[in-house]
């Protein structure tokens, strides 16, 4: 009977002990996740040059870029995270929540640039896939995981591939995306592809409404022509993907393109209609030309663009050519002809944005930009991401909720 009740003693003093440790971590816990505190980063001032085409720079400041350590380091719930990255979390309107669109992201590198794309775009009513390069330092994968783990509709690709440019694995990341995307509950109504130095021009209701056009409403954007002739060694020769390396032409002539197709070159980037993935991913003629097109260099610029000329291809463009104003690109040779020269340095031939070419940007209004680099031109993305913002928040129907603002000198003092 003593041992009994000492052992009762034991348990009541065990018990009232573990109550007191959980009541401190309670605590703590709830102090470090003060749902005021929206603000966990060092702040730096725009640019002035912003001021030229933001309705009003009072005050504001920006996040510092170290988002990578941020994410990996935070303890924070997700919750917290999402307030303090400026997520959006609720339907700006009835129209847009109406209209939910699929999104597909490919990244390897630049996690600034991506965390900013993503808030830019993100919405609760639509979903996104995000295919991350096999070969991505595994700490860029761990950030990446975190942030998306934070909501129920962005997920990572259930198949990763070592992305090789102009190869086919380029193409096949697409391609897992959109198997995945077919199966999500979320009844999208058009998806487009995006890589991780992408920047939106477009709000959400912008893209909703140029997808409903009288032009778009039933089709699939997919910019493209006859190929030239300039270019037909792509897919008449055969070519050899070193994984993760390069593509080499091995001088072996290939078989033309099945079911008699006229082959067409365009864009890698789409908006395409569920009807048309459907099609993608169920055809015959679909899969046959995605066989034949493993051994071509650069497929995904033929592939998506030859499909949508196929008379029963749901939403085809049997007519089209380089209509549909998916990216505003500054390419090196076009220089003086259809842009004013980059203001910021070329890669590959790509105008990677300086400030000084945001003007022309906002101006074009295209739906995206690329190419953006967080280190190379911080400012850029600064300016672009806060005009952005405004832009979607005056265009909203609800009421703007604190954490939707991108910072400023009030509610990062606060905070501190």
């Amino acid at each position: 009977m003593n041992k009994l009740n000492v052992t009762k003693c034991s348990f009541l003093l065990c018990l009232g002990f573990s109550i007191i440790i959980c009541s401190v971590i309670y605590l703590r816990v709830g102090k470090t996740t003060d749902p005021n505190s929206i603000e966990p980063f060092g702040c730096k001032p725009l640019p002035n040059q912003c001021q030229a085409f933001l309705s009003s720079t009072d005050n504001t400041l920006f996040v510092s870029l170290q988002l990578q350590g941020y994410i990996l380091n935070s303890h924070r719930n997700c919750y917290n995270l999402t307030r303090e990255l400026h997520f959006i979390t609720r339907p700006l309107s009835r129209e847009e929540e109406d209209y939910p669109m699929a999104f597909i992201i490919t990244i390897h590198k630049e996690l600034e640039v991506f965390v900013r794309l993503l808030r830019a775009i993100y919405m609760p009513q639509n979903v996104y896939c995000i295919h991350v390069d096999a070969k991505a330092p595994w700490e860029y994968q761990a950030a990446v995981q975190k942030i998306i783990g934070c909501f129920q509709n962005v997920f990572l690709s259930s198949r990763s591939e070592i992305v090789t440019y102009a190869g086919f694995s380029r193409l096949q990341a697409d391609l897992n995306c959109l198997r995945d995307l077919a199966k999500s509950k979320i009844r999208w109504k058009k998806v487009v592809n995006l890589c991780g130095q992408d920047f939106p021009i477009m709000s959400n209701l912008e893209l909703v409404q140029y997808m409903q056009s009288q032009r778009w409403r039933d089709r699939n954007m997919t910019p493209g022509t006859k190929q030239p002739v300039s270019i037909k060694q792509r897919t008449e020769q055969q070519h050899l993907e070193i994984p993760g390396s390069h593509v080499k032409a091995l001088g072996r002539k290939k078989s033309p393109a099945p079911h008699n197709l006229q082959v067409y070159f365009g864009t890698a980037y789409f908006a395409l209609t569920r009807g048309f993935v459907d099609f993608v991913l169920e055809s015959t003629i679909a899969r046959d030309l995605l066989e034949w097109s493993r051994d071509t260099f650069s497929p995904d610029e033929h592939y998506w663009v030859t499909l949508n000329h196929v008379e029963e291809a749901p939403g085809s463009y049997v007519n089209g050519n380089w209509e549909g104003d998916i990216r505003a690109i500054k390419w090196s040779d076009q220089e003086g002809v259809t842009h004013n020269g980059c203001k910021g340095h070329y890669v590959h031939n790509i105008c990677i944005y300086g400030i000084g070419d945001l003007p022309w940007l906002i101006n074009k209004n295209s739906m995206f930009a690329n190419k953006f680099e967080s280190n190379s031109f911080p400012e850029t993305v600064d300016c672009l991401e806060e005009w952005h913002r405004q832009k979607v928040l005056s265009q909203s129907s609800v009421p703007v909720e604190p954490p939707w603002l991108l910072v400023t000198k009030s509610n990062s003092s606060s905070s501190s």
